[in-house]
């Protein structure tokens, strides 16, 4: 871990080179911009919202509030994920040409999608206004549960990108794990809509522990549980030792695969 903190902080500037670059790719040729990292929570809150509170009548107060508290930081997670998967690939002319420590690209990755959802939390603060629902003082907590899933984020990150260097089918693959990911992780739905005697289920999917600290921050105004803060962050590190270790172990033969 040391060497990661230690590249990271190296490569800060290199690092921060390519997520701008990944973003202006992203929003190339777009009349609006940055400012779609804005509108997308909201046109996506307006079409979910009435997905599920109207038509599926889903009875849950202030329903858009609900979802976007978890939504936005899983499309951070989701997306990071999708970008990093191709990064190392991506990137394969400068691999082959500069020497520069491999693990930058998916950790830009990541910083780009970062710089997103920081984006998101303002129309996510104005929909809280607008829709009258309190605006609690554990919005202050926020950034613990945020370097919990960084710190979860970076460790899939890792292993993906290292796997989709020896195996391109892993970039697909990945897709229809996020969207079966997605369903299984209560989102779009309370996990008190099930029998209590199942919710354990839920405690064997890692980025539940993670996500929970926004939801009860933002909508429900309170905070998690000593034990549930420990899960999230044990889920979180146990993510990143493995995902770094095996990309901190393959990292030197990418070079001849890519």
């Amino acid at each position: 871990m040391n060497e990661l903190v230690r590249e990271t902080y190296r490569y800060r500037e290199l690092i921060w080179a390519l997520a701008m670059k990944e973003l202006k790719i992203r929003y190339k040729r777009s009349v609006l911009g940055f400012l779609w990292a804005l509108l997308n929570p909201m046109l996506l809150m307006l079409v979910l919202s009435v997905v599920f509170s109207t038509i599926m009548k889903i009875n849950i107060p202030h329903y858009a509030i609900f979802l976007l508290s978890v939504l936005l930081p899983w499309t951070f997670f989701s997306q990071s994920l999708s970008y990093a998967v191709e990064s190392i690939v991506g990137n394969a002319d400068l691999i082959k040409k500069v020497r520069v420590a491999k693990l930058v690209f998916p950790v830009a990755a990541v910083a780009s999608n970062m710089i997103n959802l920081l984006l998101s939390i303002i129309p996510l603060a104005l929909i809280v206004v607008l829709m009258g629902h309190p605006f609690h003082l554990t919005w202050i907590y926020l950034p613990v549960p945020l370097l919990a899933l960084t710190i979860f984020t970076l460790g899939a990150t890792f292993f993906f990108a290292a796997a989709n260097v020896y195996y391109r089918d892993v970039a697909h693959i990945l897709q229809i794990v996020l969207q079966a990911w997605f369903y299984i992780t209560p989102i779009i739905y309370s996990i008190d809509f099930f029998p209590e005697k199942y919710r354990w289920i839920f405690k064997l999917n890692p980025i539940q522990f993670v996500l929970n600290g926004f939801r009860l921050s933002v909508y429900y105004g309170l905070l998690p549980t000593p034990e549930s803060i420990f899960a999230s962050f044990l889920c979180a590190f146990i993510a990143l030792f493995i995902g770094f270790a095996v990309f901190r172990r393959h990292q030197n033969d990418f070079v001849f695969y890519v």
